[in-house]
């Protein structure tokens, strides 16, 4: 049994997505304000802690529709026009999570409360958590009478200042607002059995829930209890201040989901008091250890009479306590947790040099915040699994005696554990994580009790160690491409490419470790070259684009249309900066480029990305449209390659020039500088050949020789070592590339869209 997917709708960001869950780990991943907190907060508001919700968790686009069902009452009231409120009024904007499991039929039995017919063979099984009115009635009662008296209030205050205009208005303005104080009270979540036969997949990324019937009834209590156990570790751990408050008595690591022990040593306080504690359903085992605590407690109360004595007897001189009065006396009770509760509990060791001295030790606080963060969330999965699966005191029976089945299900879910944690721990970390949660005798490989882990990550490092069909990308849509307010949409990444493109995307993203999963837009690059100048370009002369979050791939025209399933998945801006790759038109081998020559591209991208051409000399004339692939409004992808340019060279002006790669292209622009320029290897071969030739045919094809043997990141060194490296003009293709994703970036930026035509 595992849970396949989750719909949420109506929540915050999350108008209406799917997000499907991998048997084991599932990670998501997406931008800053993509909506993967909004997921993480759907998923603990319907199945931890329903108490947590606020007006706020409404989707800001459904705000109006909500209004407007309070000024339809207001008017059926004003009117004393009989109005029916039902639940049907409210359905289009209730927030709800759909929770789709798949059941195999010899589970049947733990399942029996959602089953939607008797008829029921295994596969799917739906429940719908819907936060929603307690009573439709009560609500229409208590916010029509509000509305009325402030109505009212405000009417005799005009009329006490004889017809003064008074601009305040008296709560409640509207039925958000009412709500934003009555919610808790006049809304609950409550549960209904789904259809499978109607379950259907998403459209264009939006998912698309089933009408619930009219009639249908909601199930009464908990549709999961007994069969999912749900932790969490959420992202404010707060680690490094011993003065959060934590719980003191060490009893509550399942008491309550708000109230997380922020320590490990109140978590190891809470693990002893919920497994180990031998006062708690004392077994033979704990005999011995009973035995000692009696011994010790008898030992230290003697001590205490001996030493209190005195005290005492100089107390009762005084006439007090009388003759029939109790006479003081004092008695201890040791308990083991009780040698847990102070600041020094944990403390950690540190070595020295030579072996053998004092030991030396620190209480935990004084350790680094990232160490005191891994060994708190290793420590709290280890308390889950244990919980779950009952070990120690928890696995004995209650003292009413009812023993209830270990669920079938563990459900964990994890915010953002890369807080304070090195990149390399980061990767032991999601590598180990689900580990942990398995490694019990009645877990392991099993599939009778299944564990499924739900991370919300910013970290590339996380990314990059989970497989790649485990990603869910979230992606952002600002208001007026998915409706009148930004909004989020989930890309499954398992259903991007084939076996082989995945092997090859997978490998290359680890190898390349670049954050294509959390930037605003990718640039694509040829070599080492560009990626050591193209980034310098663009801090000196494209300042709005340097503040965006841009993610470099060095992955060569070659190869670059192989990202561009995912690219297209992501909906992530691109821009692609290859060459030109000219070859002979009879044996295919490179050459240095020429009109009229009828040389075909060997570059794969510029024949199935954009311009989506081999010509040489169709590709010279194409402009920026025909280098250009637009998906919507946000998406696009501009592939810029070597174009011609004009040079001035030997006194003559407007001569042009044809570059064929990166480096010919910088010195063709910037021939002054490169003329003058002292150095080695290729910089001195450019130099030498700028002095040797008077036309740009003649000069291009002595730089392509040489380049054919020479060292280009040497080259791209040599550059950045200029004095003053931002005078350098850039190539003008990259200039073309640069500007456009700037625009579309500026574009992307907003929260605010005109709609499409």
């Amino acid at each position: 049994m595992h849970i396949q997917f989750v719909e949420v709708i109506n929540f915050r960001k999350l108008k209406a997505v799917r997000v499907d869950l991998t048997e084991k780990i599932t990670l998501l991943v997406g931008a800053n304000n993509s909506g993967k907190t909004s997921a993480m907060l759907a998923l603990r508001h319907f199945l931890v802690d329903g108490g947590r919700f606020s007006v706020n968790d409404f989707t800001l686009s459904n705000w109006q529709a909500v209004n407007d069902i309070g000024a339809t009452w207001e008017a059926a009231a004003a009117a004393k026009k009989p109005h029916e409120p039902t639940i049907e009024e409210w359905e289009p904007v209730l927030p709800f999570i759909d929770v789709w499991l798949h059941v195999a039929d010899h589970e049947i039995h733990y399942v029996s409360k959602i089953l939607p017919t008797l008829d029921w063979k295994g596969g799917l099984l739906g429940v719908r958590l819907r936060f929603q009115p307690k009573d439709v009635l009560d609500l229409f009662k208590e916010y029509t009478t509000a509305k009325s008296d402030a109505d009212t209030t405000k009417a005799a205050a005009v009329a006490q200042l004889a017809g003064s205009q008074l601009s305040v208005s008296l709560w409640p303005k509207n039925m958000i607002e009412f709500l934003d104080r009555r919610l808790k009270a006049q809304f609950t979540i409550k549960a209904y059995v789904l259809d499978p036969a109607k379950s259907a997949p998403p459209v264009k990324g939006v998912a698309q829930p089933q009408k619930l019937s009219a009639t249908l009834e909601p199930i009464d209590g908990d549709p999961f209890a007994g069969l999912i156990k749900i932790n969490e570790i959420n992202a404010q751990r707060g680690f490094g201040d011993p003065t959060i408050e934590a719980d003191p008595a060490g009893r509550g690591a399942e008491s309550s989901p708000r109230r997380e022990s922020r320590k490990l040593s109140d978590q190891l306080r809470t693990y002893y008091a919920n497994h180990l504690d031998p006062f708690d359903k004392p077994d033979a085992s704990d005999v011995a250890a009973l035995d000692a605590i009696e011994l010790a407690q008898v030992a230290f109360d003697a001590r205490l009479k001996e030493c209190f004595a005195a005290a005492l007897g100089e107390v009762a001189s005084l006439g007090y306590p009388g003759i029939s009065d109790p006479k003081l006396s004092l008695s201890t009770r040791i308990r083991p947790t009780d040698g847990l509760d102070h600041d020094a509990a944990v403390q950690y060791e540190i070595d020295m040099v030579p072996a053998g001295g004092v030991t030396l030790r620190l209480p935990e606080d004084y350790n680094g915040l990232g160490y005191q963060n891994l060994v708190s969330m290793i420590f709290r999965l280890m308390s889950f699994r244990d919980a779950w699966m009952r070990v120690g005191k928890a696995g004995k029976p209650t003292r009413a005696g009812a023993e209830t089945p270990i669920p079938p299900l563990h459900l964990v879910l994890i915010e953002e554990p890369e807080a304070h944690l090195h990149a390399q721990v980061q990767q032991v970390f999601i590598r180990r994580a689900y580990d942990i949660l398995r490694a019990h005798a009645d877990l392991g490989d099993g599939k009778n009790l299944t564990t499924q882990l739900v991370v919300s990550t910013h970290s590339s490092h996380v990314a990059h160690e989970t497989k790649f069909g485990s990603l869910r990308y979230f992606r952002r849509l600002p208001a007026g491409v998915a409706g009148h307010v930004p909004v989020s949409t989930v890309v499954n990444l398992s259903e991007v490419f084939g076996p082989t493109t995945d092997d090859f995307v997978t490998r290359y993203l680890h190898a390349a470790h670049c954050d294509l999963f959390f930037a605003d837009a990718a640039i694509l690059l040829e070599g080492p070259a560009e990626r050591m100048l193209v980034p310098h370009f663009i801090r000196s002369h494209f300042k709005a684009l340097n503040q965006c979050y841009v993610t470099w791939l060095e992955i060569g025209g070659s190869h670059a249309h192989r990202l561009m399933p995912l690219i297209e998945h992501l909906g992530l801006p691109a821009l692609i900066i290859t060459d030109l790759d000219a070859g002979d038109q009879t044996t295919g081998a490179a050459v240095q480029p020429t009109r009229g020559a009828r040389q075909k591209s060997n570059n794969t991208t510029l024949k199935t990305v954009a311009p989506k051409t081999d010509v040489i000399d169709d590709l010279f004339d194409k402009q920026i449209g025909d280098k250009t692939v637009t998906h919507d409004q946000l998406f696009s992808v501009f592939v810029a390659y070597q174009c011609p340019i004009k040079v001035t060279m030997d006194g003559k002006s407007n001569l042009e020039a044809l570059p064929s790669t990166f480096e010919d292209a910088l010195v063709f622009e910037n021939l002054d500088l490169f003329g003058k320029l002292d150095g080695i290897g290729l910089v001195k071969k450019f130099k030498d050949a700028i002095a040797a030739h008077k036309t740009p045919a003649d000069l291009g094809k002595s730089m392509f020789e040489s380049l054919r043997t020479g060292k280009k990141a040497e080259f791209a060194l040599a550059v950045l070592d200029l004095e003053e490296p931002s005078k350098l003009v850039v190539p003008a293709y990259i200039h073309e590339g640069l500007t456009w994703l700037e625009a579309h970036m500026k574009k992307k930026q907003v929260d605010v869209l005109a709609p499409s035509p």
